[in-house]
């Protein structure tokens, strides 16, 4: 077997990296959407690894400061980052969250020569919690957000998913993707969130 072929077959150590999305907060099972990824690794390469850094609240200065220095130690084979959500929710400048990001990014990739794969912010902005008057502001933030994800996957030539296309068409007509806090997503919108990362990993991992 080649060393292309049997990297194809080897058990994947996979490092998540971000916040309660990852973390699973909303679901009353089986996990967010890292989870639900990492069962899907487990069945196309068994004996597969998950160390889940991702912490509920955390933002990308929160990412930068407690998750990345563990990244490392893990020798990981795949690596997601899904994070900003919370940067939106606190009105971090963009400029502010363009360098975190940068650095999440520059730091990692001095640790690892794992694939990275990112998932830029889902339309939050058709959360309920949100109020209608909002949205508008919220969605405007969101994209501004997502261009300086877009341009830092490009020059690092990251695996980008566009969480924020396919959430933005799906949600407005699937409101039970939300859980009963109204903002989380449930167990079908995380299930939704790891059917539309899975091709992207796939296409990281060599599958």
């Amino acid at each position: 077997m080649g060393i292309i072929e049997n990297r194809r077959v080897m058990p994947v150590v996979y490092v998540a990296l971000g916040d309660s999305t990852g973390v699973g907060v909303g679901a009353r099972q089986g996990g967010g959407y890292v989870a639900r990824i990492f069962e899907r690794l487990e069945r196309a390469r068994p004996s597969s690894r998950l160390i889940n850094l991702c912490v509920s609240g955390a933002s990308t200065a929160d990412a930068l400061r407690a998750q990345v220095s563990r990244v490392e130690r893990e020798r990981p084979t795949l690596v997601t980052l899904g994070i900003g959500i919370n940067d939106v929710g606190r009105n971090v400048p963009v400029e502010q969250f363009s360098r975190n990001y940068e650095e999440i990014i520059a730091r990692i990739k001095e640790k690892t020569d794992a694939p990275i794969v990112v998932s830029n912010i889902p339309d939050i902005s058709f959360a309920p919690v949100v109020p209608v008057m909002l949205r508008d502001e919220a969605r405007h933030r969101i994209n501004i957000y997502n261009e300086r994800i877009a341009q830092i996957a490009a020059q690092r030539k990251l695996f980008l998913v566009d969480a924020y296309s396919k959430s933005h068409k799906v949600i407005p007509t699937h409101p039970e993707f939300f859980s009963a806090d109204k903002f989380h997503p449930s167990d079908a919108g995380y299930e939704f969130w790891a059917v539309m990362m899975w091709p992207v990993i796939k296409d990281a991992i060599g599958k």
